[in-house]
């Protein structure tokens, strides 16, 4: 969603001349933008901003200024005490506000002081934004923000908002604009991607449908999901839409119930192990990709071991495993039985040890495998080009330029650490 929102920033800013520049160093403006899931996300942004500082310092030096602004989630929780602490700072918005960025950059020259913007407007700020521009043959797509889910580890409701859906004419309209630009991959975006529904009376597995539709896009993603909002017609599209990839971001967090009731998540363990056997008889070779915390407040070794049967149980092919960082104004900061810091690492090691298992028995599993690899990416070599597989998985081949930007049908030779190894195929696959 960041890197999204940084390109629609780029592009309300574009009519005022400005266009990416490849470090801060002279720059005219820098926007830092920040995300406030992770423990100590404030001080990162302070010592980033002390760095920053000292280009603000240079250009100014040489009779030139640079507008320093910080937008997004730390920006919108921690606003006043980044003016407080950083009073050279221009701009702070939160990020329901960019789309005001060219008036608050024009305030910030006007007055000389710093311009602070983090209030919910009424008004949805992409009906602000100018069409999008692509970069690439793949492109993030967010038709929906915010979350009313209130799982008590979670920052998000309270820095991104209630849940709010595009209307589903709105996100055609930039599906076939993107397309129109050589997007062949669209990825659906969402704090609570499912939770999306459209004016039109539609779930996801409608859009999905019709974004399916839309002329010259071949593959279709959406994240991030929530166990809790997987409708029967979503599920559904797994089998019906050949254009979207057998790849799911199914976060479950923990699995323990009693874990997942103090989470709030409005799921125990048996429901999502029934959702995944669900969609895994809708679309067979679909493989799954979760996050996980470990060290909740209260978990126990029984609980630990609930988690690491049911990652055994579903096996997955990506995770994003943390451990339980307190955020300030959650309730799971308040609650009792906080799990010590070194039973944290060790349950953390433990669990990434066998997520890593799994990845890397998949990969493996994917050698001599014909799959079909979107390349949107010259490579370090010469002659060699990268792209993702169906599975998100990075792959590199030796091809002609002319597959730049591409579907490719390709056979998955080997596995290096952090990628996969193919070659073309002298026929196209089905």
């Amino acid at each position: 969603m960041n890197v999204y929102d940084s390109a629609r920033m780029a592009d309300v800013l574009a009519p005022l001349g400005y266009a990416s520049a490849d470090s801060p160093e002279g720059a005219d403006m820098v926007i830092l933008n920040t995300c406030h899931i992770r423990e100590k996300a404030a001080e990162k942004v302070f010592s980033e901003l002390g760095r920053l500082k000292r280009h603000q310092a240079a250009k100014a030096l040489t009779g030139g200024r640079m507008i320093l602004a910080v937008a997004g989630c730390v920006a919108q929780a921690e606003g006043e005490e980044i003016l407080r602490r950083a009073p050279f700072v221009d701009i702070v918005l939160g990020p329901q506000t960019y789309h005001r960025l060219p008036e608050m950059v024009a305030q910030a020259a006007r007055a000389g002081g710093a311009v602070l913007d983090t209030e919910f407007p009424v008004e949805p700020k992409f009906d602000f934004l100018p069409d999008a521009r692509a970069e690439g043959s793949s492109a993030f797509l967010s038709v929906q923000e915010g979350c009313d889910k209130f799982c008590t580890f979670c920052v998000v409701p309270y820095t991104r908002g209630a849940e709010y859906s595009r209307p589903g004419s709105a996100v055609l309209a930039e599906a076939r604009t993107l397309a129109a630009q050589g997007v062949r991959e669209l990825t659906l975006l969402g704090q609570n991607v499912n939770g999306w529904h459209g004016d039109e009376g539609w779930g996801l597995g409608r859009l999905i449908r019709a974004v399916a539709e839309v002329d010259g896009v071949e593959r279709i993603r959406y994240t991030t999901s929530h166990p809790r909002d997987m409708d029967d017609d979503l599920i559904a599209a797994h089998a019906e839409v050949p254009q979207l990839m057998p790849f799911l971001h199914l976060p479950v967090q923990s699995g323990s119930d009693r874990i997942l009731s103090a989470m709030n998540r409005g799921h125990d363990r048996a429901a999502y192990l029934r959702l995944v056997e669900r969609l895994k008889r809708a679309q067979p070779d679909l493989a799954l990709a979760s996050d996980f915390i470990t060290g909740f407040p209260g978990e126990t070794d029984a609980d630990f071991t609930d988690t690491l049967a049911l990652v055994r149980e579903v096996g997955f092919v990506q995770t994003y495993s943390f451990k339980y960082s307190p955020r300030p104004g959650t309730p799971a900061a308040l609650m009792p039985n906080q799990v010590p810091e070194d039973v944290k690492d060790a349950r953390l090691a433990e669990l990434q040890s066998l997520l890593l298992d799994q990845t890397t028995a998949f990969n493996h599993a994917c050698v001599g495998r014909e799959m079909r690899v979107l390349l949107d990416r010259p490579g370090r070599h010469a002659g060699q080009l990268v792209g993702r597989s169906p599975y998100m998985q990075p792959v590199h081949v030796k091809a002609a330029a002319h597959l730049l930007g591409t579907v490719a049908a390709l056979r998955i030779v080997s596995v290096h650490p952090n990628s996969l190894e193919a070659v073309p195929l002298e026929t196209t696959l089905p």
